[in-house]
């Protein structure tokens, strides 16, 4: 399927927040991700039940430390 990632199209094989995350990310991480589907925030205990479809626009988006 067609979607957007970060304001960037991509073809994924990924129907779930949880892979796709995993497929952009390389791994799923414990804490400081947030994601958001069509504008909506998905909590992260929604993530393996939150399906994606052709044409989602998707915001992944990690805390990052440093000064």
């Amino acid at each position: 399927m067609r979607i957007t990632v970060n304001n960037e199209a991509r073809d994924t094989q990924a129907d779930t927040v949880e892979a796709l995350v995993e497929e952009t990310l390389g791994e799923v991480p414990e804490a400081g991700t947030a994601v958001a589907v069509d504008g909506e925030v998905v909590p992260r205990s929604q993530w393996t039940n939150t399906k994606l479809i052709d044409g989602s626009a998707v915001d992944v988006l990690t805390a990052v430390q440093g000064g």
